[in-house]
C-alpha cells in the first residue's frame, strides 16, 4: 500500500445483531517467523494459513532479496531456504513497509552477516524507534553504518568475527528477544537471552520445531534464560498458521457490545502468552466459551463462541500487558460500553507502536463522547451502556486504531468515522467483507 495515495475515510453504523462464523486471518507473529525460518532452513518449507497482509508479504520479499525462493501454489506458500549462513547480500534496500515486527526481526536475522544491508519503511515505520534492537546488535559487533537518530533508514554491516552475547532484555519485548536469538543463529558459540518478563514465545517454539539446539530455564521468580547454539542445520517443515488472536479481538469485542449478537470465531491461537484480552473480557463479564481445544504445529488453538454481554469495568493487571499489548485499542472500545471504570496501567509500550497508540485511542474516545484519562503509561476509561459516537478518529496510518473504532461504530448511537481505512490490509485484508457478512454496516465517506 502506498501512503502517498489520498486517504479513504470509512464509517461504521449501528448494526443489528451480528451472527455467523468467522475465521480471522493467520497469526501475524507466526506468519513473519514462518517466512524467516523457511528462508533459513534447508529444503522446502510449506506454509498454509499464512496471513497474506502487506506486512507479512513485505517480509517475504525481503527473504527473497536475501536469496530464498518463495512461491504460492494454491493456498500453500512454498519456501526454498538457503540454510543458516547462506543469505547473500541484497542488491536493493529491504523495504518493510509498515512491518515493525518484520524489520526488527530481520535486523537480527542478517545483522551478523559480513555484508551491508539497508532497511527502509513507510512514513509510519520510519518514525518508530529501533534503538532497542540496535543496542544488542552493536554488542555483537554489528556496525550501524547509517541511521537517523536510531530510526529508519538504517544500514547494518556485520562483523567479520561476530561474538555471541549474554543479553538481558531491558523491556518486555518479544521483538528484541527474537532479534538477539535470530542473530545468534549465525554466530559460532552460545547466545544467551535473559527475559525477566515472559513475552510471546513463538520464536522459541519455532526454533525447536525447525531443529535448533535451544534450551529454556525458568527460575522461581519467572525469569527465563534462553540459550541457542549457533550455526544449526535447520530442517524444512510443513506449517499451519493458526488464527491471529489480535485480529480475533475485533469480532470478540463487536459481538460483546452489539445487542443480540452470537458469533463463532474459528481456529484462534490460544498460546498463553497471547490470551490476555480473552482473560480480561471474561473478567468484565463477557460471555465467551472456549470450544474444540486442540494442538496444531505445537501451538494451542480453539474456537471461541461469543455472545452479547453486559460488561463491567475492571482493573487490568499491568503484568498482563505483554500478553495483549496490541489488543488495548479494542479493549478500550469494550471499556467504553462497560458499566463503570476500566483501568489499564503499565501500557507505555503503546507509545512506540505504529503510532502513539495510547494517545490515539484517548483522542478517539474523546471524539466519540467517552470520558477517559490518559497518563504517561496508563489509560482510564469511564464507560456506560451507551456511547454517543458521531466523531471522526485520526488513525495515524495505524490499522488497529482504524479497526477498533469501526467496531465502536457498530454499537454507538451515531456512526463512527475513521479518517483512513487503507492500512487495515496490513493485518486483516478481509475485515470489511467478513464483518459485512456478520451483519455490520459500513459506508465510504468523502475525504476532507
Amino acid at each position: 500500500m502506498s501512503h502517498s495515495l489520498p486517504p479513504r475515510p470509512r464509517s461504521a453504523h449501528k448494526s443489528g445483531p451480528l451472527s455467523g462464523s468467522i475465521a480471522v486471518p493467520g497469526d501475524k507473529s507466526i506468519s513473519h517467523r514462518a517466512m524467516m525460518f523457511g528462508a533459513m532452513a534447508l529444503g522446502r518449507t510449506r506454509v498454509s494459513g499464512l496471513l497474506e497482509g502487506e506486512d507479512v508479504l513485505a517480509t517475504g520479499r525481503a527473504m527473497q532479496a536475501l536469496g530464498a525462493r518463495i512461491e504460492k501454489r494454491g493456498d500453500v506458500w512454498e519456501i526454498d531456504g538457503v540454510g543458516v549462513g547462506g543469505f547473500t547480500a541484497p542488491q536493493t534496500d529491504l523495504d518493510f513497509g509498515n512491518a515493525g515486527t518484520g524489520v526488527r526481526l530481520a535486523m537480527g536475522l542478517v545483522g551478523a552477516y559480513p555484508f551491508t544491508t539497508r532497511f527502509v519503511g513507510d512514513a509510519s515505520l520510519t518514525a518508530r524507534p529501533m534503538k532497542r534492537v540496535l543496542d544488542p546488535l552493536r554488542a555483537i559487533g554489528v556496525e550501524v553504518v547509517e541511521h537517523h537518530d536510531d530510526r529508519l533508514p538504517i544500514a547494518l554491516k556485520g562483523p567479520t568475527d561476530p561474538v555471541p552475547v549474554h543479553y538481558r532484555v531491558p523491556m518486555a519485548s518479544a521483538q528484541v528477544k527474537s532479534c538477539v536469538l535470530l542473530a545468534g543463529l549465525a554466530i559460532p558459540g552460545t547466545t544467551t537471552v535473559i527475559e525477566p518478563v515472559m513475552t510471546r514465545d513463538h520464536t522459541e517454539k519455532m526454533l525447536e520445531g525447525f531443529g535448533a539446539d535451544i534450551h529454556i530455564e525458568t527460575d522461581a521468580d519467572g525469569v527465563r534464560t534462553i540459550t541457542v547454539q549457533g550455526l544449526p542445520e535447520l530442517k524444512a517443515q510443513d506449517l499451519v498458521v493458526p488464527g491471529d488472536p489480535s485480529s480475533a479481538g475485533f469480532p470478540l469485542v463487536a459481538a460483546l457490545i452489539v445487542p443480540g449478537s452470537d458469533v463463532l470465531i474459528e481456529n484462534v491461537l490460544m498460546n498463553p502468552t497471547r490470551t490476555g484480552l480473552i482473560d480480561t473480557l471474561i473478567e468484565m463479564g463477557g460471555d465467551i466459551t472456549i470450544e474444540n481445544r486442540r494442538i496444531s504445529g505445537g501451538e494451542d488453538i480453539a474456537d471461541l463462541r461469543v455472545r452479547h454481554s453486559r460488561l463491567r469495568g475492571v482493573r487490568v493487571p499491568p503484568e498482563r500487558a505483554p500478553s495483549m499489548i496490541d489488543e488495548y485499542p479494542v479493549l478500550a472500545v469494550a471499556a467504553a460500553f462497560a458499566q463503570g471504570v476500566t483501568e489499564m496501567p503499565g501500557i507505555e509500550e503503546l507509545r512506540v507502536k505504529e503510532c502513539d497508540r495510547l494517545s490515539a485511542v484517548a483522542r478517539g474516545l474523546e471524539a466519540n463522547g467517552v470520558a477517559c484519562e490518559e497518563g504517561a503509561d496508563y489509560l482510564i476509561v469511564t464507560g456506560g451502556a451507551r456511547v454517543p459516537g458521531g466523531g471522526t478518529v485520526a488513525t495515524h496510518l495505524d490499522h488497529r486504531i482504524a479497526m477498533s473504532f469501526l467496531v465502536m461504530g457498530m454499537a454507538s448511537d451515531n456512526p463512527v468515522t475513521v479518517d483512513d481505512d487503507r492500512m487495515i490490509a496490513t493485518s486483516f485484508p478481509s475485515f470489511m467483507a467478513d464483518f459485512t457478512r456478520l451483519g455490520a454496516g459500513f459506508s465510504a465517506e468523502a475525504a476532507a
